[in-house]
């Protein structure tokens, strides 16, 4: 079998956190059961660029008992748990093709490791599989069924390719679904960015100035736990409406050329290209610490951070420190890339969990119903969505109302008024 993974050594130990990670993902699990029981994907070769996380593990498990015939690669390079490529590779026979800190031509060499199994399903999480397929590897297209697509910044990508006309396959927004953007995105990303910061640096957030970039529900989240520790956090935007519910949610809002010379920590979510610019560096004060958590690295623009820095070094692990002209020190964490998974874990397994479900059951959806769907970016069936709550909270012990006939008869009535 074909794999590019760090050391099979380290199976044991991924195999033993996969099933730490597995036991918080019930939902995933009820899928798994039923999955290996009618066999939904028989047959179906699936190429999945993922972040390679014990979460992502119990995915393809899941997808595997389902009939799959899946091969995974890495959609970020420092986001690979290696014990976890190993483990998949060693105890799953799953072709991975994954390793934490590859460069750029390796990263993109296991994308086209990814593709040789000519999948009829693609599985992404930031477009970057999608993208290939349709420029250097188009030969591959024509069978191609559909994809699922994991991530904001992936859906904006797609969704620009569809309006283009360039997109040659349907693809349902994973990230788009309620049970996906309201809790992962949100509770996942803030839980997961302050740890990734913390085990970083070490630093403490209470009476720090805090400044969040973006207020999409990523954003929302760090911000709602930046605060939680105990720091003033500060939003920059550009959107007038979330610049607004920032207002209302009790943050300061400022540009980000008044943030920057007050800013002790810096956290990227937006999605788009420099967002931290030469004019914002030149601006921070000594020993600003500068993140990002939008899911590529292009959100800091580290090529001006370089040109005007008279030295840099790793300070500590994930921690580098740029010393510009002036004697200012500015430290940027995890190479600018996801820090979240670049110095911690990720998102907790129990939020993934619901993420993962709209995956698994996505990818059954487009099976049964790719040759009547067009070629364009689609939301997650609504049923889907209400199905992965109910399954969540039956999860929790959560029970909930419902309607009575008078009541269900009532909304759906214009006849009864006051």
């Amino acid at each position: 079998m074909d794999f590019d993974v760090k050391d099979l050594g380290l199976a044991e130990k991924g195999k033993l956190r996969i099933e730490w990670a597995t036991q918080s993902m019930p939902v995933l699990r009820s899928i798994q059961e039923r999955f290996s029981r009618e066999k939904p994907l028989e047959g179906l070769r699936l190429a999945a660029c993922l972040h390679v996380t014990t979460e992502t593990a119990a995915l393809v498990k899941t997808l595997k008992a389902g009939g799959a015939e899946v091969r995974l690669c890495a959609s970020n390079p420092l986001s690979t748990q290696d014990d976890v490529a190993a483990s998949l590779v060693q105890h799953d026979q799953v072709p991975v093709f994954a390793i934490k800190g590859e460069d750029k031509d390796t990263y993109y060499r296991h994308i086209y490791a990814c593709l040789e199994n000519s999948p009829q399903v693609t599985m992404d999480d930031g477009a970057d599989l999608v993208s290939v397929l349709h420029s250097e590897r188009k030969d591959l297209l024509t069978g191609v069924i559909g994809g699922t697509e994991e991530t904001t910044t992936g859906v904006i990508r797609l969704k620009s390719m569809a309006e283009k006309g360039v997109l040659q396959y349907p693809i349902i927004a994973v990230n788009d679904a309620d049970t996906k953007h309201l809790f992962d995105n949100r509770y996942g990303t803030g839980q997961s960015t302050i740890d990734g910061i913390i085990r970083a640096t070490n630093r403490l957030l209470a009476g720090s100035n805090f400044v969040v970039s973006g207020y999409g529900w990523c954003g929302r989240g760090v911000a709602m736990r930046a605060a939680g520790m105990g720091a003033k956090v500060i939003i920059t935007e550009v959107d007038p409406l979330r610049a607004l519910e920032a207002v209302m949610d009790g943050y300061q809002v400022l540009p980000m050329a008044k943030a920057a010379p007050i800013g002790d920590f810096f956290c990227t979510l937006t999605g788009d290209i420099h967002v931290l610019r030469r004019e914002h560096f030149m601006a921070m004060k000594d020993g600003a610490i500068v993140s990002n958590s939008g899911h590529f690295n292009v959100e800091v623009d580290l090529d001006a951070l370089a040109e005007i820095t008279r030295s840099r070094r790793e300070i500590r692990e994930f921690v580098e420190e740029f010393t510009l002209e002036s004697g200012r020190r500015i430290y940027v964490l995890g190479e600018g890339r996801l820090i979240n998974l670049a110095a911690a874990e990720g998102h907790p397994s129990s939020v993934m969990d619901m993420s993962f479900a709209n995956q698994a059951l996505c990818s059954e959806y487009m099976v049964k119903n790719a040759s009547s769907l067009k070629r364009q970016v689609y939301r997650v069936p609504l049923d889907i969505d209400k199905a992965i709550a109910k399954l969540k909270l039956a999860s929790m012990e959560i029970h909930i109302d419902a309607l009575t006939e008078e009541q269900d008869k009532y909304l759906h009535s214009w006849e009864m008024g006051t």
